[in-house]
């Protein structure tokens, strides 16, 4: 089974079944759910079908997850989470031949590995999503305004310096023209 089978249906377009979708949504949750503290994680989720069901639902059931359903439970959406997911497959995964599960799962990590440790975020004002996270990137916006000061001014003495060869040089014209 392709990529595009485990996500959006088979090869003939068909949907894929809502127990499958079910069962990979808990599969998820469960890997996930392994690597949170004891207590208190809320997952944010939209209403569809592959999270509201009889097989992911007893997941929410204790105290480590608490499901919020976006638009139902709070006013904002995961709409956030899914343009992360757009960005991933549009600006990185068709760039590359999907050819086996595997591949997609290296692209994926790759990915996630650079987005989170290495790409800067506007929205952090230049950090990455890991120095927010983890608080290490407090720095960050002061360096990178700091620089951009830097850049401005190396950029305004170098365009100062140079001469085009047909517009006179400030200073040196007049100095010329007195001479004369």
């Amino acid at each position: 089974m392709g990529l595009r089978e485990t996500t959006t249906g088979d090869s003939n377009g068909q949907p894929p079944c809502a127990r499958h979708s079910a069962r990979h949504a808990c599969r998820v949750l469960v890997e996930a759910a392994k690597q949170l503290p004891s207590v208190g994680t809320n997952v944010i989720m939209d209403s569809g079908s592959e999270n509201l069901n009889r097989i992911v639902d007893p997941l929410f059931d204790g105290e480590k997850m608490k499901r919020i359903l976006a638009l139902v439970d709070v006013s904002h959406s995961n709409s956030m989470i899914e343009a992360w997911w757009r960005s991933l497959r549009h600006q990185w995964l068709y760039l590359h031949h999907l050819d086996t599960i595997a591949t997609v799962r290296r692209l994926t990590a790759f990915y996630v590995r650079e987005h989170n440790t290495v790409m800067p975020h506007s929205a952090f004002e230049g950090q990455t999503p890991d120095e927010m996270y983890f608080g290490r990137g407090a720095r960050v916006p002061e360096e990178l305004a700091a620089r951009r000061v830097d850049a401005r001014r190396r950029r305004l003495e170098e365009n100062k310096r140079r001469q085009c060869g047909v517009c006179p040089r400030a200073g040196l014209d007049e100095k010329a023209e007195v001479a004369a």
